[in-house]
């Protein structure tokens, strides 16, 4: 007994053969698998399926996407706000805009509005994600802390102050709507 004890203590490779020997292919795709029924059908996802679902869930692939929905949203809320507050000049110099001019402005505008959204959702979003991949949890915190980068480096570009007002309004901001949201 005690031979047979330190050859398989002094040889782990003969310890992996004896395994696979006694418990068989451990690569093989199991059909029995019994899955107990909760509320809904119990459906298996598929590789592919896993595959998307990783791809859409990646940091990278969620900044894409605010980015892209937020310029967008920019572009929208850019068209309504020009369209109620043309620029018109009033006075004896005051003349006529064309449709040109006013559609060129309404372009500007919407393009503006564009870029904004889509560089504070970019943001946004980005820092969320790495901040709940770094912390390993998803609660109200994430959206704090990441509002909390989002408004700091927007207000940067204005100084330290200005950075560190933003920070906390935005993070307020965030906190406040994740509340919402979630109650």
């Amino acid at each position: 007994m005690r031979i047979c004890c330190l050859f398989v203590y002094n040889n782990i490779p003969a310890l992996d053969t004896l395994l696979k020997y006694f418990v068989g292919n451990t690569t093989r795709y199991r059909n029995n698998i019994i899955i107990p029924r909760t509320l809904s059908p119990v459906y298996i996802k598929t590789k592919e399926e896993k595959i998307i679902e990783a791809a859409m869930e990646s940091c990278i692939f969620k900044s894409i996407m605010s980015c892209t929905l937020g310029y967008g949203l920019g572009l929208v809320i850019g068209l309504f706000t020009s369209s109620v507050n043309p620029n018109v000049s009033v006075g004896p110099e005051a003349k006529q805009q064309t449709v040109r001019e006013i559609f060129r402005e309404m372009k500007s505008t919407s393009h503006g509005y564009g870029k904004s959204f889509a560089v504070v959702g970019a943001i946004f979003s980005a820092s969320e994600c790495v901040v709940e991949s770094y912390r390993g949890k998803t609660d109200w915190k994430n959206d704090t802390y990441a509002g909390a980068i989002t408004g700091g480096l927007i207000g940067l570009r204005a100084g330290v102050k200005a950075g560190v007002i933003g920070a906390a309004g935005f993070a307020a901001f965030s906190t406040l709507i994740d509340y919402y949201l979630h109650s």
